[in-house]
C-alpha cells in the first residue's frame, strides 16, 4: 500500500476535510472503526492534525454528526423555499425532500446508522440527536400551523410524520426495488391528508 502524502490546507477547509473523512470511515467501518489513525489515513493527514483541530476522535465524531445533520436540514429547507408560497406545497416539500436521491442514499444511511449506535452510548451524541430532531419537529409544527392544523394536534402530527419519514427513508435506502421515491411520497402525502381530515381547521 502506497503512502499518501500529507498536505496543508486552511483551517476551515482542513476541518471540513476531516469531517468528510470521518463520515466515510463511519459509513465503511462503523463507529468501532472510527479511530484517529483510520480517519487520518482516510484524510491523508497526520494523526496529530486530528488532535490539533478537534482534540480527539470523540469531538470529531460529534462535529461530523452535527455537520451531516446541518447538511440534511439545509436540503430540506431548500426544498421548502423552492416550493413557493402555498402552505400545503411547502409542507409536502419538507416532508418528501427526505426521499430525494441525495438523502435517500445508502452511504448516508451507513453513516447515520453509526451515529444512531452512539446515541445510547455517548451523551454528547444523544444531545445532538435530540437537538436535530427537535428542530425537525418544530419546523413540521410550523408548517402544519401554516396549513391550518389545530394547535392541539400539531405535536402528535409532527411526531407521526417524523416517524413515518424515518421508516420510509430506511426502506428506500435498504430496499429500493420494493419501495421507490414516488411511492414513498404518495404514502407520506396520504398520511398528511388523513391528519387534516381527522383534525380539520376550525371555521373562521
Amino acid at each position: 500500500m502506497s503512502k499518501r502524502g500529507f498536505t496543508r490546507a486552511e483551517p476551515d477547509a482542513r476541518r471540513l476535510s476531516l469531517i468528510a473523512a470521518t463520515a466515510r470511515v463511519l459509513a465503511r467501518d462503523g463507529a468501532s472503526g472510527a479511530s484517529v489513525r483510520a480517519i487520518a489515513v482516510e484524510a491523508a493527514v497526520s494523526p496529530g492534525l486530528v488532535a490539533h483541530h478537534f482534540g480527539g476522535v470523540d469531538a470529531l465524531i460529534a462535529a461530523t454528526y452535527a455537520h451531516v445533520g446541518e447538511q440534511v436540514a439545509a436540503a430540506l429547507d431548500a426544498a421548502v423555499a423552492a416550493a413557493g408560497s402555498d402552505p400545503q406545497a411547502r409542507l409536502i416539500a419538507y416532508v418528501t425532500a427526505s426521499f430525494a436521491p441525495s438523502i435517500a442514499d445508502r452511504n448516508l444511511l451507513a453513516t447515520w446508522t453509526a451515529f444512531w449506535g452512539l446515541v445510547i452510548a455517548r451523551g454528547e451524541i444523544a444531545a445532538l440527536h435530540d437537538t436535530q430532531y427537535a428542530r425537525y419537529r418544530a419546523e413540521l409544527e410550523r408548517l402544519l400551523a401554516a396549513c391550518g392544523l389545530q394547535s392541539s394536534a400539531r405535536r402528535r402530527a409532527a411526531i407521526s410524520i417524523a416517524a413515518l419519514v424515518d421508516g420510509l427513508w430506511l426502506e428506500l435506502c435498504l430496499s429500493p426495488a420494493i419501495l421507490d421515491a414516488d411511492e414513498a411520497r404518495a404514502i407520506a402525502q396520504a398520511h398528511i391528508a388523513a391528519l387534516f381530515q381527522s383534525h380539520p381547521a376550525p371555521p373562521n
